[in-house]
């Protein structure tokens, strides 16, 4: 498994976001879904429309921890579901294939971030960069680490600050600040 990093750039986050919505509606909200969740891909992959529709708060069991989580949809997300889902049944999947009755793959969800991303210039960007990416613009925001920790769901701070490419924003500004 190769080793991603947040979207740190919000000009770059944008010019994704773009070239998503170009390519289908259904890939520039996966980008704005993952982007404004902080959901891992597993849990966001197969949700329907009636997960979402009508809802303040979405409430799922984590694939990879077993544990319920309730998270708040903010009123961005909000908006882009309700636009989104317009003409949708609610049985209809969010992230649908094209090619069979199910949603997409993680590995076509790798495939579609991160050619994308390459075509704008941005490297180590897979599925996992819109989770990390929610962390790192969540807490260059608010500077609240605890409750982004409790977010997701980490045991100690070092850990998300480590997860969200902080640790190694601070390493990388050390090093070009030192020389000998």
């Amino acid at each position: 498994m190769n080793f991603v990093e947040p979207i740190r750039d919000k000009e770059k986050l944008e010019a994704l976001k773009g070239l998503l919505k170009k390519q289908s509606a259904r890939n520039g909200f996966l980008l704005t879904f993952g982007i404004n969740t902080g959901l891992r891909i597993s849990d966001i992959l197969p949700l329907k429309v009636a997960d979402v529709k009508n809802k303040t708060h979405l409430v799922i069991t984590e694939k990879k921890t077993g544990k319920p989580k309730r998270f708040k949809i903010n009123q961005t997300l909000r908006e882009a579901i309700q636009s989104y889902i317009t003409g949708l049944d609610d049985d209809d999947f969010l992230f649908a294939s094209e090619k069979r009755p199910k949603p997409i793959t993680r590995v076509r969800a790798y495939q579609i971030l991160n050619g994308s991303a390459r075509k704008i210039g941005l490297s180590e960007i897979g599925t996992h960069s819109l989770r990390k990416s929610f962390g790192y613009h969540f807490y260059q925001r608010t500077r609240d680490i605890a409750t982004l920790q409790l977010i997701f769901n980490h045991s100690h701070p070092a850990i998300t600050l480590k997860y969200i490419g902080i640790t190694q924003d601070l390493i990388d500004q050390a090093v070009d600040d030192f020389s000998l």
